[in-house]
Formats: C-alpha cells, sequence, structure tokens
C-alpha cells in the first residue's frame, strides 16, 4: 500500500497546488488496475451501509465524486435512483463498464461548478472522502455546493476523517476539523454525528459520519 499512496502523491505535487487534475491523471495512468486507487477496495463505506439500513426512505440520491462506484453502486442495490459523478473522465468511464448492467446515470461533473438543474433535486447526497481530498482554498467552495442538491426533507450524508485536535496535516487526506464540518450543513439540521474506527487503522485515525435533514 505504501507504493500505492506513493504513486499518487507523486501525481498530486506533479500539479498545481490548487487543481484537482490529478485526479483525473491517478485514474487514466491505473489502466484499469483498482490496485493504484488508494481509496478504493471495491466496498462502499461501511458508515454509508450502517446509515442506509436504519433509513427506510428512497428516492433520487446522487454521489458526489463516485470514484470507482462502489457507493453508487449499493445505493442502487437498495433501491434508490442514482446519479453518480465524478470530475474524472477516466474514472466515470471505468465505473460505467464496471457496472453495466446497473441502472445509474454516471456523469463527467465538478464539485465545484455543478449544473444548476440539479439544483434541489435529490433526496439524499451522498459525500465520502471528497472534501478531505481538497485543498482548503477549494475545499471551502465545494462545501457550500452539497446543500442546494437536497430536495425537500433530504438527507445530506458525510463521511470522513475527523481532525478532532486541529493538527496540522500533509494531506491528501486533510481530515476536517468539527467546525468545518458544521459549516457543511450551516442551513441544514444536523441529524447525527457518529464517530469511530476501522480494526486496521492507526490508533490516530478518528473517522466521522455526519448527516443533515433539509
Amino acid at each position: 500500500m505504501d507504493e500505492v499512496r506513493q504513486n499518487s502523491r507523486r501525481i498530486r505535487d506533479g500539479v498545481h497546488k490548487n487543481s484537482l487534475d490529478w485526479f483525473e491523471e491517478l485514474y487514466a495512468s491505473a489502466n484499469g488496475d483498482d490496485y493504484w486507487i488508494p481509496w478504493s477496495n471495491g466496498l462502499p463505506h461501511h458508515f454509508l451501509v450502517e446509515w442506509i439500513k436504519k433509513s427506510k426512505t428512497r428516492g433520487r440520491a446522487l454521489v458526489v465524486g463516485c470514484g470507482l462506484g462502489e457507493d453508487a453502486l449499493y445505493l442502487s442495490q437498495q433501491g434508490w435512483d442514482v446519479t453518480a459523478f465524478d470530475i474524472s473522465a477516466s474514472a466515470v468511464n471505468w465505473a460505467r463498464e464496471k457496472y453495466l448492467s446497473e441502472n445509474i446515470d454516471w456523469q463527467v461533473a465538478d464539485l465545484l461548478s455543478l449544473p444548476e438543474r440539479w439544483n434541489g433535486s435529490f433526496d439524499l447526497v451522498v459525500e465520502v472522502h471528497i472534501l478531505q481530498a481538497i485543498p482548503e482554498s477549494l475545499r471551502i467552495i465545494a462545501a457550500r455546493n452539497m446543500s442546494p442538491l437536497l430536495a425537500p426533507s433530504g438527507h445530506l450524508v458525510c463521511i470522513g476523517r475527523l481532525n478532532e485536535k486541529e493538527e496540522e496535516f500533509d494531506g491528501p487526506p486533510w481530515p476536517l476539523s468539527h467546525d468545518f464540518i458544521d459549516s457543511i450543513g450551516r442551513n441544514l439540521k444536523k441529524i447525527d454525528f457518529n464517530k469511530g474506527n476501522f480494526s486496521n487503522d492507526d490508533p490516530d485515525v478518528i473517522r466521522y459520519r455526519a448527516v443533515w435533514k433539509k
């Protein structure tokens, strides 16, 4: 795994620090081998699965920064009408080909500038590990662009690493502070905040799931 992370950092460091172009370069250079995608293990995120199992609602769902589509696939299989997007065209094409039999609307889009027609359209918006992978100057803009996507009574679910002690990190990822996480759903009602980790995590890794309702 060290060589995978080193490769992703080498690609990231090869572009402007405030550019998201490195995501496309990473997916394109992987040549269809998901070994080189450090955040992809072929499974939906456990925190998402845990929350969906408790939720009785279904409707239109949007997966932000879908990558290779594991979370989108899971939601589709649970009865959601799923749209999934990523800034990387290579990632979107890869996911589309991987799950050809699934009725998922795969889109290439940029969280910093989303289609206006999406505003107010989704009963569920899911963001997993995307904000923590974006430099702060862009992250602030990106975080504001998710709540407008929600339909009335829609839910926003954000999952990532928590920077509980507000330390400095040489990311990505850049774990997020409580204050920043709260700012994501500033105009929404927070209904859930959960902390935890995985059995193979380093002792200092804290993961979070925050859920808001419109």
